[in-house]
């Protein structure tokens, strides 16, 4: 059965996540192909097609959002480092970021705040490494 939305969906998805992660949206997609290539379309349409494209809260706000929720969950690392990249792409400052994993030790305690805090060192390094 065909589902006359699912083209639809998929570009607003691609240009969503074309608008936050840059070149890392892709690899993601990419590394899925030759192992779950339905997965990489629904990650694509879900979360990036219906989700962040709704009109209730701006990209930059859906990044504060995210970063909170991925160091908070402790055992998201590689997605936390996309979102901390995706989150500067939108134009969250990184004295905002580590502010954003500062509060999370509130919440989610002192380690997952760690581990935030030591992901966005790694991602504000490998930034200034390609002069970003």
């Amino acid at each position: 059965m065909t589902d006359d939305r699912t083209p639809s969906r998929y570009e607003t998805g691609l240009a969503t996540q074309a608008a936050i992660a840059g070149k890392a949206g892709p690899a993601v997609l990419d590394a899925l192909a030759d192992i779950a290539p339905d997965f990489a379309k629904l990650l694509v349409e879900f979360p990036f097609g219906d989700i962040y494209s709704r009109p209730g809260l701006d990209l930059r706000s859906r990044e504060i959002v995210t970063v909170a929720a991925l160091a908070a969950m402790g055992n998201a690392q590689p997605q936390l480092k996309i979102h901390i990249g995706a989150a500067l792409n939108v134009g969250v400052t990184r004295g905002e970021i580590v502010e954003i994993l500062m509060q999370i030790a509130v919440y989610a305690g002192f380690p997952a705040a760690l581990n935030g805090l030591f992901a966005a060192k790694e991602v504000f390094a490998a930034r200034d490494a390609d002069g970003e």
